[in-house]
């Protein structure tokens, strides 16, 4: 499942042919909640041990439309966490303070410490996407010197023991719009609606172009795209969680022994 996740780097994001209500094989909806439980559970045991270890750390960016289920991924893939281990940060519109610095300085301030796993609900790229869709920024600044620079820092972060997972929550125009509508009727969803949601939905065309160019220009061997199909939400849930314990699993962090442990 994970190899039709991945932008290949080098190669294009190909989101026009990705099919966001993909169920990427997967058995029937009851059956991979099952399997998500057990995920969940390696998922917590993994990272009390990338915990007790200390030495390195996860970051999973989540990026996508409104609406694409960032905050329901956190909430189910993270259900069985230690919140001693992890930290969810969410991105809004930069502040002055945030203003006056470089667009990377707040995204730093929030990497995960060692032994932590980060959660960043929108990142960096909203300073590629956002940026260039409302005009925010000139051409030089969100096409040629930003995506570079987000390669760079991606890097540095990796050589210092950071391993970068990047999700884009792949949602339809059409799911979007009926999620839209569905904060209007309802009740215990009221509050996440915006006015300019509809103006964003218009925009769908503009926002998928802008991530295709991103994903393609920023999807790296250190820190490669997975584009997740989010039109349903239990394959969303399953494919979040699977790409993050894979990345676990590589890392497979230990309990330090004995030896390691200063003992006063």
């Amino acid at each position: 499942m994970l190899s039709r996740l991945v932008v290949d780097p080098g190669s294009a994001a190909d989101l026009e042919h990705r099919d966001p209500r993909d169920t990427l094989g997967l058995p029937e909806k009851d059956e991979a909640k099952e399997q998500l439980a057990v995920l969940l559970e390696e998922l917590s045991s993994l990272q009390e041990r990338l915990y007790a270890e200390g030495r390195r750390s996860i970051l999973l960016i989540l990026q996508g439309l409104d609406a694409s289920g960032k905050d329901g991924t956190i909430r189910h893939v993270f259900t069985g966490v230690n919140p001693q281990g992890c930290r969810v940060t969410s991105f809004k519109a930069p502040t002055p303070v945030e203003l006056a610095h470089d667009f990377l300085w707040r995204i730093h301030a929030a990497c995960p410490a060692r032994g932590m796993i980060g959660i960043f609900n929108r990142s960096q790229y909203e300073d590629v996407v956002t940026v260039r869709v409302l005009g925010l920024a000139p051409d030089a600044v969100w096409r040629r010197r930003r995506p570079k620079q987000i390669v760079e820092f991606e890097r540095y972060l990796l050589e210092e023991g950071t391993t970068v997972v990047k999700c884009f929550l792949h949602v339809s125009a059409e799911e979007q719009r009926k999620r839209f509508a569905e904060r209007l009727s309802d009740p215990t969803k009221r509050w996440k609606y915006n006015p300019n949601d509809e103006e964003t939905n218009r925009r769908y065309d503009e926002f998928m172009s802008a991530y295709e160019e991103a994903l393609t220009a920023t999807s790296t061997k250190w820190a490669p795209w997975h584009v997740i199909p989010a039109d349903r939400n239990w394959v969303r849930n399953h494919a979040v969680a699977t790409v993050l314990v894979e990345a676990l699993r590589r890392l497979d962090p230990q309990f330090p022994d004995a030896a390691q442990i200063a003992i006063p």
